[in-house]
């Protein structure tokens, strides 16, 4: 089994205070990621109240949700809406040269004071703070600085590499104000008295940077973020043929994970598998803004490449992946991949096999394990063809086949949770 064991643990925090950047689920990975992981506290049987950030009201079942208003009577809120004022008439962007000296823009500043201040009104003596992010914000972590009285108590979640300069390569950007956002990330690093990380790999990248990380770090797996099955997709029935051997990539096609080596492996696919022209699909599903003209072109060509380059509801994303054949996680061309992506463990429960596009060092491999067969690098297009031939044929055999997998799905389970929870 993946993981330590499973085991019990006495003094047992009850009782959670979840500041979430945003709880909106058709939004963004990240959002769904945070929903996932505060719905699993709550099935461990904890008291679970969320303040969040969403700017809208968003209920979560048998939790406390409270929406954190912005704070509009602040100098911050002044400031930034002058500079809105400023850029819209002079048409001048003077944001990035603002985050060199300030580190981060008044709009930061202003919704991190935000935080503090709700957090400040509704702490109520809990057993355990957990702050969630999305995106390269963590407006919750800065606003927990604030509340240096609070630190024993706080769990920083980290769910991806920052500042952004602390990606792994092909990413590349630098932010404006980088020394002071690295300087942010220590002061965390070496406040919350517990840190957490979807993935092993993260938390080694990261305590590179910031050593304290290695010492508070623990492993929280993404989480399942449990939704009915859809008997009808409505008008996204189009996209469903379930007579047709179809591969599924479902997610933001970024810059960094072009697709264009898997499509390459399944045109070569198909030109050794005639019979597969008439019986599969390729489906990409999500949005590409970089990808998108040459991915249109792509689709003129090759009837069999399906696309739907837009974000659609999550339910209709999970009810893909379960009734597909094979569902896809693509990775960039990198030497390492830190990450746990946010779909694995809904392609783990979904229980269909997985095309594993991935670097030789990432976390999406560590998981799969040695043993696992269909896993190849992005640059490696003979052996995507060969896999994507041998995924074909077992379908042909058999219509039903499954991954499988019972130590991933122990890994990113309730109780999995629990159990690293129960060890603070």
């Amino acid at each position: 089994m993946i993981g330590e064991p499973i085991g019990k643990c006495m003094n047992i925090k009850n009782n959670i205070l979840v500041i979430a950047e945003s709880i909106d689920v058709n939004a963004t990975s990240g959002a769904k990621a945070n929903v996932a992981l505060i719905n699993a506290l709550l099935l461990c049987n904890y008291t679970v109240t969320v303040l969040h950030y969403t700017r809208k009201n968003i209920l979560l079942p048998h939790i406390n949700c409270i929406n954190i208003k912005e704070n509009k009577s602040s100098l911050y809120y002044f400031l930034s809406r002058a500079q809105r004022v400023f850029q819209r008439i002079t048409k001048i962007n003077i944001s990035t040269n603002l985050e060199r000296i300030f580190g981060h823009s008044f709009t930061f500043y202003n919704d991190s004071k935000s935080i503090t201040k709700t957090i400040n009104k509704h702490y109520n003596n809990h057993d355990l703070i957990i702050t969630l992010s999305q995106g390269a914000s963590f407006r919750p972590h800065h606003a927990m600085l604030s509340l240096p009285k609070l630190y024993n108590k706080w769990l920083a979640y980290v769910h991806d590499p920052y500042p952004f300069h602390y990606y792994p390569k092909p990413y590349n950007w630098v932010e404006a104000g980088y020394k002071q956002k690295e300087e942010f990330f220590r002061t965390v690093s070496e406040s919350a008295k517990y840190s957490a990380f979807p993935s092993q790999l993260l938390k080694e990248w990261m305590g590179q940077f910031f050593p304290k990380f290695l010492d508070t770090g623990l492993i929280i797996p993404h989480q399942q973020l449990k939704i009915d099955i859809l008997q009808d997709l409505g008008e996204f029935n189009s996209l469903l043929d379930e007579d047709t051997f179809t591969l599924l990539h479902a997610g933001n096609l970024m810059k960094q994970r072009p697709p264009l080596s898997l499509i390459n492996a399944y045109k070569k696919f198909l030109k050794a598998n005639p019979k597969a022209k008439q019986d599969s699909r390729l489906l990409l599903i999500g949005p590409a803004s970089y990808h998108k003209k040459t991915l249109e072109k792509e689709s003129k060509l090759l009837p069999q490449l399906k696309l739907h380059l837009e974000s659609i509801p999550f339910k209709i994303v999970n009810t893909l992946q379960h009734n597909v054949s094979v569902n896809i996680i693509l990775e960039s061309n990198s030497e390492i991949s830190p990450f746990l992506p946010g779909k694995f463990p809904h392609c783990v429960y979904a229980n269909k096999p997985i095309l594993a596009i991935s670097p030789q060092k990432s976390e999406v491999r560590r998981l799969l394990g040695s043993g696992y067969s269909f896993i190849t690098e992005v640059n490696n297009t003979k052996k995507m063809v060969e896999l994507i031939e041998k995924m074909y044929l077992n379908w042909s055999i058999n219509k039903d086949e499954s991954l499988n997998r019972k130590d991933l799905e122990s890994y990113l389970s309730i109780e999995y949770l629990k159990s690293i929870i129960e060890k603070i």
